[in-house]
């Protein structure tokens, strides 16, 4: 995918989806920059083609022709777009909320509503079913699961870990803070699975955790707005999850119906689920947990 008419208004998530395309599709040294620029996007902004090109151990005419696969007339208009782009993500939370603020007050249910709706129909689709088989064979024959997400995907990080473990013993408690997170994830190996969980702006904590398991050889099992994300490049399995809504952080309704269908996938193929959660279920009322 290149941007054809690409222009200032062009969002970062266009451009990163533009990058990630030319890294399997450019010449070699098209994409060996595109993958450097996927990683760096500050730098494309704001240095020179002199200066890029010497930190992304390219040559200036390389820059230049990036740019043109990008659907930009040269480097500066480019550079123009990135700027552009960055400017509109780093205040991405403020402008939903005055978005939100102009928002009839009559209006605001219905359109939760609606858009909850819309990100259901998106993401549950045929394909998306046949991702979650196939991610739910790989999590049945894991050693250990660990669910990795921090701020705002803390919440569904810890929901995954909480209902998985209700049914399988190879979840892994919550992981939050970023020692943690280290410490559990380093010690991954190729029989275990590491779900890293983050949307745009992308958690470091959680991109540190997917690369660590990228390099222990542990299966990844991404779950992101973009397929263009950090943590979806040679990941395992990407779901990519619709988050439209008017309100001032992005919809997670869908993200928590995904792993409902996850779990609820691998309880359906596994016959001693049902009686590991009645027995964990006892447990607690044994021990008086609830009232």
């Amino acid at each position: 995918m290149t941007l054809v008419g690409a222009t200032e208004s062009t969002s970062l998530d266009d451009l990163s989806r533009a990058l990630a395309d030319l890294i399997h599709v450019g010449s070699p040294a098209i994409s060996r920059l595109a993958k450097w620029v996927l990683d760096h996007p500050h730098e494309m902004a704001f240095n020179s083609v002199r200066v890029l090109a010497e930190k992304a151990n390219a040559n200036a005419n390389t820059v230049f022709r990036l740019s043109v696969a990008l659907g930009f007339s040269g480097f500066e208009p480019c550079r123009e777009a990135f700027q552009a782009a960055l400017r509109k993500e780093d205040s991405i939370y403020g402008s939903r909320a005055a978005k939100l603020r102009s928002t009839e007050v009559d209006g605001l249910t219905e359109k939760i509503r609606d858009s909850a709706q819309e990100n259901l129909a998106e993401l549950l689709t045929a394909q998306c079913h046949e991702r979650i088989v196939k991610a739910v064979e790989v999590m049945l024959g894991a050693r250990r699961i660990y669910c990795v997400g921090v701020r705002s995907c803390f919440s569904l990080a810890h929901y995954f870990s909480y209902s998985g473990h209700m049914a399988f013993d190879n979840f892994a408690p919550p992981l939050a803070e970023p020692g943690a997170i280290a410490d559990a994830v380093t010690g991954c190996s190729p029989d275990d699975v590491v779900i890293p969980i983050t949307v745009s702006r992308y958690s470091i904590e959680v991109i540190r955790a997917y690369e660590t398991a990228m390099a222990r050889g542990a299966h990844v099992i991404a779950i992101s707005d973009s397929y263009a994300a950090p943590i979806a490049h040679n990941a395992e399995i990407v779901f990519r999850l619709p988050m439209n809504g008017p309100h001032m952080l992005p919809s997670h309704g869908a993200a928590f119906a995904l792993v409902d269908a996850i779990v609820g996938e691998m309880i359906l193929r596994d016959g001693r689920a049902a009686a590991r959660i009645e027995d964990y279920e006892r447990r607690l009322t044994d021990y008086g947990v609830y009232s």
